[in-house]
């Protein structure tokens, strides 16, 4: 989804297994920059629009650390994919599908994102 930045009054919401759930105000994100959201369940999401406006939200907690830093990472585009790469050891998560393009074996749960 694509969204102009200038919309105060739009919320982010992800979709959960129980409907959508608002996570904050779109003007909280900043392009390029994660935001990091706690989830009912107790789990974190990472937010992060790119500058075109897109939205993205992945799991916040870097598989290989264990630590909820991915919202921190810094993002980037690999072969025409945005990524967003760990701050710990620095592996990069496709923000679309949350595959991990230096490991093929490890994957993060991505939500389905929008703005209401």
């Amino acid at each position: 989804m694509t969204l102009a930045p200038e919309k105060t009054d739009v919320k982010i919401q992800l979709r959960l297994a129980d409907g959508w759930f608002t996570v904050c105000d779109l003007a909280v994100l900043t392009p390029g920059r994660g935001v990091a959201a706690l989830l009912p369940d107790g789990n974190q999401a990472a937010l992060f629009m790119d500058r075109a406006g897109k939205l993205y939200a992945i799991d916040n907690r870097d598989p290989f650390g264990g630590a909820a830093v991915l919202s921190r990472g810094l993002t980037g585009t690999h072969q025409g994919r945005p990524f967003v790469a760990s701050p710990l050891l620095k592996q990069r998560f496709d923000l679309e599908n949350g595959q991990c393009l230096d490991d093929e074996t490890v994957r993060i749960t991505v939500y389905e994102v929008r703005a209401a």
